[in-house]
């Protein structure tokens, strides 16, 4: 496994689809993930660390993780097949480790959450990850959160296809 994060939020231009990108520490390879608009989001509000009332979907999991003497210590992208990608959240309490399958997003979303690691298969990185570019510029960054949710704003949920 290689430890990654994340390197931004991107929408494919061709397909409105948002993507997902991460890094490896070394920052020789990126690897792409075409996500989920509401994943999408989840993910940027908790990068951003956007308030809610009332917890959403992934604060939800994560308390509930929580509350039963858990924490999630990473997650991890295992795997990728005919394009779909595989991911499972990695849970310890006490001497126990619990693995759970889950969709990357999802795993990233909960991650962000948790502020724990996030790591890469080597053969997922081989496969899907590409080259670091020379000239990094992310579409989608902290500061930018306005533009990323304008982006969202204009997908429809029938309109996207998802990768996961």
């Amino acid at each position: 496994m290689v430890k990654v994060e994340i390197f931004g939020l991107a929408v494919d231009e061709a397909g409105k689809s948002p993507i997902i990108v991460l890094k490896d520490e070394e920052e020789t390879k990126v690897l792409p993930i075409w996500i989920g608009a509401m994943e999408a989001m989840a993910i940027s509000m908790a990068i951003n660390k956007v308030p809610f009332p009332r917890p959403m979907t992934h604060d939800l999991l994560l308390n509930t993780i929580r509350s039963m003497g858990g924490a999630v210590s990473r997650v991890e992208i295992t795997d990728i097949e005919n394009g779909t990608f595989f991911a499972e959240i990695v849970v310890s309490r006490g001497e126990e480790t619990m693995r759970l399958d889950s969709r990357p997003s999802d795993a990233i979303a909960l991650a962000v959450r948790a502020e724990c690691p996030i790591y890469a298969g080597e053969m997922v990185l081989q496969e899907a990850g590409g080259a670091f570019p020379d000239h990094p510029e992310t579409v989608i960054k902290t500061e930018n959160a306005d533009k990323w949710q304008e982006e969202l704003d204009k997908l429809s949920e029938d309109d996207i296809k998802y990768k996961m």
